[in-house]
């Protein structure tokens, strides 16, 4: 009888089958426009395929910006979601959470970390590296004001301290004042940021950490230096300084390697993980050596950070990453892509100027006196099925899913060649 009973109240209480129609009119009365949206609506996914209300096909190029790491509807992500919102999907961090130890260990045991830390957002692990530097700082080196060294043209959120920490300053407009602690170097530059350290520092220490990106990722798609990051390794070794690695875009396999710093041939003290960590499912994570670990009770926390749910699919994504070999995907797909779009540079001399970028993280450069900017290319790649994401005026960004296969990345090339004869020729 009871069951019967909850079986008739479920279903009275089940939800309408039939949706109303998607309005873009009302979204935009009720939900802040905090992004210039392009006019479509997503609404399935299966693979790096996305389809609109209108029923019409796109090949994912976008990912989330870098985050759908095994793309749509994945089956191992399925069975993970599925399982564990049935098994446990929150409880505090008052108590052990097995999922959190297991991707924790993980994490670790592929890389250089000895500790981990989950929060929701890169911003929100790029916020607890600066507190982590700062209190490194307090506590082991005496500074008392320390102070940050960043890029300019970097990228490390939207929070006061993370847009403060971000080397641009159109990010920053209108959100003054600004949280104090940072300076700002040229990106690649190793005088200049050899210089700034010494003018710094100068009688007494002040520099607690250096925070850079191995590949800048919103700033234009610029892959780091070895020399330029080997050199700051160096630095840092000498003098105590903390070297942070914001690893949030260009993390969990993007490049082709598990972790962009891979490319550069060195090891952070402190880098953050987010994005492709969780493959769509909100998650962050910071990551130290144990030298650094300095977080005591009380000092940092997250209130939904590494929930079960979100740890048992960040394992999933991890474990699924390995059993595909999807590192050696991203390197062929990537080099397919870069070949496909060096020949577009060559094919317009006048249009495009260069190809940047590491694995699945790529940047189609137009020349600074290009009559068109990326944005235009990015809206008429949308008409021939393609998405895109600009990198700032100039570049155009591919990101697709790390399980991208070969065909696909033929016809993106195709789409976006003749997004550009488009383009240039409205």
């Amino acid at each position: 009888m009871l069951k019967s009973l909850v079986q008739n109240s479920l279903k009275s209480f089940s939800p309408s089958t039939s949706a109303p129609p998607f309005s873009p009119a009302q979204f935009d009365a009720d939900v802040m426009t905090t992004y210039g949206r392009f006019p479509i609506a997503l609404t399935r996914g299966r693979g790096s395929v996305v389809w609109d209300d209108q029923g019409r096909r796109y090949l994912d190029f976008v990912a989330g910006i870098a985050t759908c790491t095994l793309g749509h509807a994945h089956p191992a992500m399925v069975e993970a979601v599925t399982k564990q919102i049935q098994t446990l999907h929150h409880v505090s961090n008052l108590y052990y959470i097995p999922e959190q130890g297991a991707l924790a260990h993980w994490l670790v045991s592929h890389s250089c970390a000895d500790r981990a830390f989950f929060c929701n957002s890169g911003a929100e692990a790029n916020e607890g590296a600066i507190k982590l530097a700062r209190k490194y700082a307090h506590t082991q080196r005496g500074i008392a004001n320390p102070l940050i060294i960043t890029a300019k043209a970097s990228f490390h959120g939207r929070t006061l301290a993370t847009v403060t920490a971000t080397g641009q300053p159109k990010y920053q407009k209108n959100f003054d004042p600004l949280m104090p602690g940072f300076a700002y170097v040229p990106y690649n530059d190793t005088a200049a940021l050899e210089a700034l350290v010494a003018e710094l520092d100068a009688g007494t220490p002040q520099v607690a950490a250096i925070m850079l990106e191995a590949l800048q990722g919103e700033g234009g798609v610029c892959p780091g230096e070895a020399a330029y990051f080997q050199r700051i390794r160096q630095l840092c070794d000498e003098t105590g300084i903390l070297l942070i690695l914001d690893e949030v875009q260009v993390g969990m396999g993007r490049t082709g390697t598990l972790w962009g710093f891979e490319n550069l041939g060195i090891e952070p003290d402190i880098f953050t993980s987010a994005k492709g960590l969780g493959g769509g499912i909100p998650i962050g994570a910071l990551l130290c050596k144990a030298h650094c670990s300095v977080f005591e009770p009380g000092d940092h926390a997250s209130t939904f950070g590494g929930n079960p749910f979100a740890c048992k699919v960040g394992l999933t994504v991890c474990e699924t990453l390995e059993a595909e070999n999807l590192l050696g995907n991203v390197k062929r797909r990537g080099e397919q892509l870069r070949v496909g779009l060096q020949r577009l540079v060559q094919q317009y001399p006048t249009l495009l100027e260069q190809v940047r970028g590491w694995g699945l993280i790529n940047g189609l450069v137009l020349r600074p006196d290009s009559a068109i900017k990326s944005v235009d290319i990015v809206k008429a790649a949308m008409e021939q099925g393609l998405l895109l994401v600009p990198a700032g005026p100039q570049v155009v960004r591919f990101v697709p899913p790390l399980n991208v296969t070969a065909d696909e990345v033929q016809q993106a090339l195709m789409a976006v060649e003749k997004a550009i004869a488009i383009a240039t020729n409205p």
